[in-house]
């Protein structure tokens, strides 16, 4: 439960600097209501990224078992890529993105609901994984709720990406866009992104090089594996980059930024919920 503190001394949530916990403004960097209502100390102890990362890894696991029981038996378990897959009709039903979804069927907000969904047990692992990995760094670098927005925005443009390529672009070599695609890779390329944008923006060649080490990673895997859409890691990747660089990380965190993130999570729920109810109309 988030407790309350009223009294006493609190860490400003953008620079750690010790302030009061009414104190209007941190005379450190400025941040307006730097004690966030005396609710500081109960985030803080959710962690850096106040508690993204299970909230992620909790709702990509729960939606990737309605999928499953949603499959009705129909579920894949042929290959090690595709073990444990949800049937494509569970897959559209909760919300797939893709030329398909949303070019044929019209289901233009995909491009949100696809980040949360996955099309194999390898396949979640693995993404889950690496949120784990990226979202506390990234949330080290701009802050926890400009890190939900960079997140967020990746999964955006990657599937927009994917879908357009997918409708409108022809195949080249390993580039070739999605008729239906799930995942939350377009959303980590996103935070890989961000964190090549802290190198350029703060001249850290440290943040440059590890992110550059992933991109590498990116494209011998999207090289190497089948079935990787690789137009969606590098739509999710130009998002996140965008993104970053237009939220500035040598500028504090703000409380609208918080809200932001706060209304990003709210519309990736939303876009679910009339997938289904979408969904169910269109498969009856």
């Amino acid at each position: 439960m988030l407790k309350r503190q009223r009294t006493g001394s609190v860490l400003c949530t953008s620079c750690g600097v010790l302030v009061g916990v009414n104190d209007e403004r941190c005379y450190n960097c400025n941040r307006k209501n730097p004690g966030l209502w005396g609710f500081a100390p109960a985030l803080r102890s959710l962690g850096t990224d106040l508690g993204f990362v299970p909230f992620v890894i909790g709702a990509c696991a729960t939606l990737y078992v309605l999928t499953l029981i949603a499959s009705q038996g129909n579920i894949g378990m042929r290959g090690l890529f595709s073990l444990f897959s949800p049937s494509p009709q569970a897959l559209f039903l909760f919300g797939e993105s893709g030329a398909v979804p949303v070019f044929v069927a019209g289901r233009w907000w995909t491009v949100l609901s696809a980040a949360w969904l996955h099309a194999g047990v390898l396949h979640i692992v693995f993404n889950m994984m690496a949120v784990r990995q990226l979202a506390p760094v990234t949330a080290d670098l701009y802050g926890p709720g400009r890190m939900v927005i960079i997140y967020t925005a990746g999964a955006v443009f990657g599937f927009a990406l994917s879908s357009i390529a997918g409708a409108y672009i022809p195949p080249l070599l390993f580039l070739r866009g999605g008729q239906f695609t799930v995942g939350a890779s377009a959303s980590i390329a996103g935070l890989i992104g961000a964190m090549l944008a802290y190198g350029h923006r703060t001249g850290s060649s440290a943040a440059s090089s590890q992110a550059s080490s992933y991109i590498l990673m990116l494209a011998v895997y999207g090289f190497m594996l089948p079935g990787i859409d690789n137009y969606a890691h590098a739509g999710g990747f130009a998002g996140g980059y965008l993104a970053a660089r237009a939220l500035d990380p040598m500028k504090p965190e703000r409380i609208d930024h918080i809200a932001m993130a706060v209304a990003c999570l709210a519309l990736s729920i939303l876009s679910i919920v009339a997938s289904v109810l979408h969904g169910l109309q269109f498969l009856g």
